[in-house]
Formats: structure tokens, C-alpha cells, sequence
């Protein structure tokens, strides 16, 4: 299998049926994505999934290149936000174009103290798998929210616009 397409939950990608749905959050990315790697051993790995935005203007579908843990924070011992502390990985780039997306084990519904595009809660995950893995990594999401107080009903609302518009523009690319 040269791809392996990969999403949270199945409600992001209702009737694709070629997607592995490895779960909500950081943890559950990894380990699920390395299980699916080792057995597919993909040349690239595609991620579809929701995301709140933290910018006014953003909307659909967007391809995010720069990857961020906006949950570790160790800010108190001198390590910048987003940076785990004695590991060389800072941040994940695939592309100088596209967004930036910072992914961490909670739901965003207020204003987070990083600065990034959108927020999801796997894509760094799959990223940083993939960076050690060498292996080609993409990553659209839908704009579900705007990661603020009405994001958790704006989300529900939404997954079943971001999963057609998955739908349609995976069709559109073939």
C-alpha cells in the first residue's frame, strides 16, 4: 500500500472506507499510526480531520504544513511552549506553504497562548511518526469551529459537512 489515509474518528470520514480511524488525541494517533505503518509500510500518510481555527478568515478545507505540541508546556523549567524538553523535534515542517496546526489533548474553546492557525488534537502525532518513520506525511482539515465558546456545538454541527467535503475533495483529486 503506497498510502494510508488516516483520521480520528469514523463520523470525519463517513462512506470513505479506505480510511483507519486510529482515535481521539496524541497518544492514541501514535500508537495507532505506528501499528498501521508497520503493517501497511506506506510511502506516504495521509491525515483528513477536523479543526478549529484561531484566525477570522480561514474556512473548508486546508492543508496543514507546520506542526506544533501546543500542550507541552514546560515553560517553568526555561523550554519554550510547544517544546519538549531534551528532544530535537521542536516543530515539524513538511512544506514552506500551507498552515499551522497545533494539536494537543484538549478540546479548544477559549484563546490558547500559542500562535497557530488551527487546532486539532493528533496531527502532531502522525507528524513526528512519520518524520522518524521517513515517511511522507499530509494533513488536511476541515474547519469545524472557531476554537472558541461555541466551538463544541459548532463542531458536532459540522462533522457531517466536513466529512462530504472530504468525500468531494478526494474525487476531485482523482
Amino acid at each position: 500500500m503506497d498510502k494510508l489515509f488516516l483520521a480520528a474518528i469514523k463520523e470525519e470520514t463517513v462512506n470513505l472506507d479506505y480510511f483507519h480511524h486510529i482515535g481521539v488525541g496524541k497518544i492514541n494517533a501514535t500508537y495507532n499510526c505506528l501499528k498501521l505503518i508497520e503493517i501497511y509500510k506506506p510511502k506516504i500518510v495521509i491525515n483528513f480531520g477536523t479543526a478549529g481555527t484561531t484566525k477570522d478568515n480561514l474556512k473548508g478545507i486546508i492543508e496543514c504544513t507546520r506542526f506544533y505540541q501546543r500542550d507541552m508546556d514546560v515553560r517553568g523549567l526555561n523550554f519554550e511552549l510547544g517544546e519538549t524538553p531534551y528532544d530535537k523535534i521542536k516543530e515539524i515542517i513538511t512544506s514552506d506553504s500551507g498552515y499551522s496546526c497545533g494539536s494537543g489533548d484538549s478540546f479548544v474553546n477559549q484563546k490558547i497562548d500559542m500562535n497557530v492557525d488551527v487546532v486539532d488534537m493528533e496531527a502532531y502525532a502522525i507528524a513526528k511518526v512519520c518524520k522518524l518513520e521517513n515517511i511522507e506525511f499530509r494533513c488536511f482539515k476541515y474547519i469545524s469551529d472557531n476554537a472558541d465558546k461555541n466551538a463544541g456545538i459548532d463542531w458536532k454541527k459540522n462533522l457531517e459537512i466536513a466529512s462530504k467535503a472530504f468525500s468531494n475533495f478526494i474525487d476531485s483529486k482523482q
